[in-house]
Protein backbone atom coordinates (compact mmCIF):
# COMPACT_ATOMS: atom_id res chain seq x y z
CA UNK A 1 0.00 0.00 0.00
CA UNK A 2 1.17 3.60 -0.52
CA UNK A 3 1.72 5.81 2.13
CA UNK A 4 -0.24 8.55 2.30
CA UNK A 5 0.56 11.87 1.53
CA UNK A 6 -1.20 14.61 3.51
CA UNK A 7 -0.39 17.06 0.41
CA UNK A 8 -1.61 14.60 -2.29
CA UNK A 9 -4.53 16.73 -2.64
CA UNK A 10 -3.25 20.78 -2.54
CA UNK A 11 -0.07 20.10 -4.83
CA UNK A 12 1.64 23.35 -5.45
CA UNK A 13 1.12 24.65 -9.27
CA UNK A 14 4.58 25.20 -11.81
CA UNK A 15 6.93 23.19 -9.18
CA UNK A 16 6.16 25.31 -6.76
CA UNK A 17 5.37 24.05 -2.81
CA UNK A 18 2.16 24.18 -1.21
CA UNK A 19 0.71 25.68 1.58
CA UNK A 20 0.61 22.09 2.67
CA UNK A 21 3.97 21.45 1.67
CA UNK A 22 5.67 24.12 3.75
CA UNK A 23 3.68 23.58 6.50
CA UNK A 24 4.61 19.58 6.71
CA UNK A 25 8.54 20.78 5.80
CA UNK A 26 8.82 22.79 9.16
CA UNK A 27 6.88 20.08 10.93
CA UNK A 28 9.74 17.73 9.52
CA UNK A 29 12.52 20.46 10.61
CA UNK A 30 10.81 20.72 14.27
CA UNK A 31 10.93 17.34 14.78
CA UNK A 32 14.45 16.58 13.44
CA UNK A 33 15.96 19.46 15.91
CA UNK A 34 14.73 17.62 19.34
CA UNK A 35 16.81 14.77 17.74
CA UNK A 36 20.32 13.92 19.55
CA UNK A 37 22.83 14.77 17.35
CA UNK A 38 25.04 11.48 15.87
CA UNK A 39 28.72 11.72 17.49
CA UNK A 40 31.63 9.70 16.39
CA UNK A 41 32.75 7.07 18.96
CA UNK A 42 36.03 9.19 19.54
CA UNK A 43 33.49 11.76 20.64
CA UNK A 44 31.47 9.78 22.88
CA UNK A 45 35.07 7.91 24.44
CA UNK A 46 36.44 11.18 25.24
CA UNK A 47 33.32 12.84 26.82
CA UNK A 48 34.27 12.09 30.71
CA UNK A 49 37.47 13.32 30.20
CA UNK A 50 35.77 16.52 28.96
CA UNK A 51 33.40 17.00 31.85
CA UNK A 52 36.02 17.65 34.03
CA UNK A 53 37.18 20.88 32.04
CA UNK A 54 37.03 24.10 33.71
CA UNK A 55 40.06 25.54 31.23
CA UNK A 56 40.67 25.42 27.74
CA UNK A 57 44.09 26.54 26.57
CA UNK A 58 44.92 27.52 22.76
CA UNK A 59 47.78 27.78 20.47
CA UNK A 60 46.70 30.20 18.04
CA UNK A 61 48.41 29.56 14.50
CA UNK A 62 47.61 26.60 13.08
CA UNK A 63 44.42 26.09 15.68
CA UNK A 64 42.66 29.72 16.39
CA UNK A 65 43.77 30.29 12.50
CA UNK A 66 44.61 28.65 9.33
CA UNK A 67 48.02 29.00 9.80
CA UNK A 68 48.59 31.39 7.19
CA UNK A 69 51.05 34.58 8.08
CA UNK A 70 50.72 37.87 6.06
CA UNK A 71 52.95 40.19 6.39
CA UNK A 72 51.50 43.67 6.29
CA UNK A 73 53.31 46.51 4.27
CA UNK A 74 53.88 48.38 7.62
CA UNK A 75 55.89 45.48 8.99
CA UNK A 76 52.92 44.11 10.62
CA UNK A 77 51.03 41.04 10.31
CA UNK A 78 47.65 39.47 9.67
CA UNK A 79 45.43 36.72 10.50
CA UNK A 80 41.80 35.35 9.76
CA UNK A 81 39.82 34.39 12.58
CA UNK A 82 36.49 32.15 12.57
CA UNK A 83 33.26 34.04 13.97
CA UNK A 84 31.91 30.54 15.27
CA UNK A 85 34.84 29.69 16.65
CA UNK A 86 34.92 32.72 18.83
CA UNK A 87 30.94 31.95 19.59
CA UNK A 88 32.14 28.57 20.97
CA UNK A 89 34.22 30.60 23.25
CA UNK A 90 31.54 33.12 24.35
CA UNK A 91 29.33 29.81 25.23
CA UNK A 92 32.13 29.05 27.20
CA UNK A 93 32.77 31.58 29.36
CA UNK A 94 28.93 32.21 29.55
CA UNK A 95 28.74 28.50 31.31
CA UNK A 96 31.48 29.48 33.91
CA UNK A 97 34.67 28.05 32.27
CA UNK A 98 37.80 29.80 31.52
CA UNK A 99 39.77 30.48 28.10
CA UNK A 100 43.09 30.76 27.22
CA UNK A 101 45.69 31.52 24.81
CA UNK A 102 49.17 30.46 24.49
CA UNK A 103 51.07 31.23 21.57
CA UNK A 104 55.02 31.44 21.00
CA UNK A 105 54.55 34.20 18.68
CA UNK A 106 53.70 37.59 19.14
CA UNK A 107 51.04 39.54 17.47
CA UNK A 108 48.78 42.19 17.61
CA UNK A 109 46.14 40.62 15.63
CA UNK A 110 46.19 38.13 18.18
CA UNK A 111 46.34 41.06 21.18
CA UNK A 112 42.74 42.24 19.52
CA UNK A 113 41.02 38.80 19.40
CA UNK A 114 42.04 38.28 22.72
CA UNK A 115 40.10 41.41 23.71
CA UNK A 116 37.75 40.97 21.22
CA UNK A 117 36.78 37.51 23.14
CA UNK A 118 37.51 39.22 26.60
CA UNK A 119 39.59 35.86 27.34
CA UNK A 120 41.10 36.35 31.11
CA UNK A 121 44.80 34.73 29.96
CA UNK A 122 47.02 35.39 27.07
CA UNK A 123 50.34 34.25 26.76
CA UNK A 124 52.36 35.43 23.52
CA UNK A 125 56.19 34.97 22.97
CA UNK A 126 55.56 31.87 25.11
CA UNK A 127 58.55 29.65 23.86
CA UNK A 128 58.09 26.91 27.21
CA UNK A 129 54.61 26.84 27.14
CA UNK A 130 54.72 23.78 29.94
CA UNK A 131 56.00 26.83 32.48
CA UNK A 132 53.17 28.83 31.49
CA UNK A 133 51.01 26.46 31.92
CA UNK A 134 52.84 25.20 35.12
CA UNK A 135 52.26 28.96 36.28
CA UNK A 136 48.78 29.11 34.99
CA UNK A 137 47.82 25.50 37.68
CA UNK A 138 49.22 27.32 40.51
CA UNK A 139 47.36 30.52 39.81
CA UNK A 140 43.77 29.14 39.60
CA UNK A 141 44.02 26.07 42.11
CA UNK A 142 42.99 24.08 38.85
CA UNK A 143 44.53 20.51 38.73
CA UNK A 144 45.65 18.98 35.13
CA UNK A 145 42.68 16.74 34.60
CA UNK A 146 40.49 20.17 35.21
CA UNK A 147 42.49 21.30 32.05
CA UNK A 148 42.56 21.10 28.29
CA UNK A 149 44.68 22.28 25.13
CA UNK A 150 44.63 22.43 21.75
CA UNK A 151 47.73 22.52 19.67
CA UNK A 152 48.94 21.38 16.27
CA UNK A 153 52.81 21.43 15.84
CA UNK A 154 55.85 20.16 18.15
CA UNK A 155 56.11 22.66 20.15
CA UNK A 156 52.69 21.51 21.92
CA UNK A 157 53.59 18.03 22.69
CA UNK A 158 54.93 18.73 26.23
CA UNK A 159 52.08 20.78 27.07
CA UNK A 160 49.36 17.91 25.63
CA UNK A 161 50.90 15.70 27.94
CA UNK A 162 50.22 17.03 30.77
CA UNK A 163 46.49 18.42 30.53
CA UNK A 164 43.45 16.23 31.28
CA UNK A 165 42.01 16.20 27.40
CA UNK A 166 44.57 17.10 24.84
CA UNK A 167 43.15 17.91 21.55
CA UNK A 168 44.13 19.09 17.98
CA UNK A 169 42.79 20.00 15.07
CA UNK A 170 42.67 18.18 11.22
CA UNK A 171 45.74 19.49 9.90
CA UNK A 172 47.73 19.31 13.19
CA UNK A 173 51.24 17.35 12.19
CA UNK A 174 50.88 13.93 12.55
CA UNK A 175 53.24 13.41 15.40
CA UNK A 176 50.31 15.88 17.45
CA UNK A 177 47.83 13.64 16.16
CA UNK A 178 48.65 10.19 16.86
CA UNK A 179 49.36 11.58 20.79
CA UNK A 180 46.14 13.70 21.55
CA UNK A 181 42.80 12.22 23.22
CA UNK A 182 40.70 14.01 20.11
CA UNK A 183 41.42 15.22 16.71
CA UNK A 184 38.63 17.34 15.32
CA UNK A 185 36.74 16.84 11.92
CA UNK A 186 37.79 20.71 10.98
CA UNK A 187 40.87 22.08 10.48
CA UNK A 188 42.17 25.09 12.29
CA UNK A 189 40.47 28.46 11.31
CA UNK A 190 37.93 26.48 10.23
CA UNK A 191 35.72 25.24 13.02
CA UNK A 192 37.80 23.14 14.83
CA UNK A 193 37.81 25.22 18.18
CA UNK A 194 33.90 25.64 18.27
CA UNK A 195 33.83 21.93 17.82
CA UNK A 196 36.27 21.51 21.03
CA UNK A 197 33.90 23.85 22.88
CA UNK A 198 31.00 21.99 21.77
CA UNK A 199 32.71 18.67 23.31
CA UNK A 200 33.01 20.35 26.63
CA UNK A 201 29.60 22.03 26.64
CA UNK A 202 27.80 18.38 25.74
CA UNK A 203 29.86 16.71 28.16
CA UNK A 204 29.15 19.12 30.98
CA UNK A 205 25.15 18.88 29.91
CA UNK A 206 25.01 22.26 28.82
CA UNK A 207 24.73 22.41 25.35
CA UNK A 208 21.13 21.07 24.71
CA UNK A 209 20.27 24.48 26.86
CA UNK A 210 22.08 26.74 24.95
CA UNK A 211 20.60 25.61 21.66
CA UNK A 212 17.50 26.49 23.20
CA UNK A 213 18.31 29.52 24.39
CA UNK A 214 19.40 30.91 21.04
CA UNK A 215 16.36 28.71 18.79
Amino acid sequence: MAEHDPCAAGMGDGGYPSDCELTQGLLARSRDAGRPVPRSEEWLKVLPRAAQVRLLLLDVDGVLTDGTIIYTPGGGESKGFNTQDGFGLRMLQECGLEVGLITARQSEAVTRRAADLHLKYVYQGAGRKNEVYESLLRQTGLRPPQTAYMGDDWLDLPLLARVGLAAAPANAVVEVRQRVHYVTASSGGSGAVREVCELILEARGELAALLRKYS
